[in-house]
């Protein structure tokens, strides 16, 4: 069994603290897909320091489209072998990363075993976040998954689709709804949290 750490990357010192703290064995670092010159003297940092005795693995990613940072960090976590264990910091880099990387851990709940925070008031100080998960139905994950591919016009539509009775599609659309993974403005489109909640 591995300790792996995810973790946003700006300064090192959350991320120094978080891994020696966990004793992790193998860490995985979400950068900007263009770093700038602090992220790269951090990551410099990190690698002289860390890198001798773990693993270090670096991911690009957009700086402010969450719903890609989600996807990149689910892909990530779905590459972490079945025994070993995944610990997520959330506290260096930007807020819109940090969001990426909770919401993956939320899309991956059952494989995460904490999600952490330092304040930066008291760096010393964790705090754990809830590991939260987004609580599907099958019938909603279906509803999810065909809207990722289509968008539909109207109820009748994709209930022929699903071949799923109206009344069922009608009570999943309005909890999907009012979840706001989707809306039905227009015809029937995911949101960006709907985008996240199907990963």
């Amino acid at each position: 069994m591995v300790k792996v750490l995810i973790a946003t990357l700006y300064s090192p010192e959350p991320v120094l603290l978080a891994a020696t703290r966990l004793s992790a064995e193998r860490l995985v670092l979400l950068i900007d897909d263009k770093p700038n010159a602090e992220q790269e003297k951090s990551l410099k940092t990190i690698h002289d320091s860390l890198g001798k005795i773990m693993d270090v693995k670096v991911v690009k990613t957009p700086v402010y489209d969450i719903v890609k940072v989600a996807e990149k960090c689910v892909d990530v976590i779905d590459q972490v072998p079945r025994d070993d264990v995944v610990y997520v910091n959330v506290t260096s880099g930007r807020k819109t990363k940090a969001l990426g990387l909770l919401f993956a851990a939320y899309a991956r709940c059952e494989k995460v075993k904490k999600i952490a925070y330092n304040p930066e008031e008291d760096k010393a100080s964790v705090v754990y976040l809830p590991k939260l998960s987004f609580h599907l139905t099958e019938s909603q994950k279906r509803i999810l998954e065909y809207l990722a591919v289509d968008d539909y016009k109207d109820h009748a539509e994709l209930a022929k689709k699903l071949e799923m009775s109206r009344a069922m599609l009608y009570r999943n659309i309005k909890e999907l709804q009012d979840m706001d993974f989707i809306t039905v403005e227009n015809g029937l489109h995911l949101t960006d949290a709907g985008r996240i909640a199907r990963l």
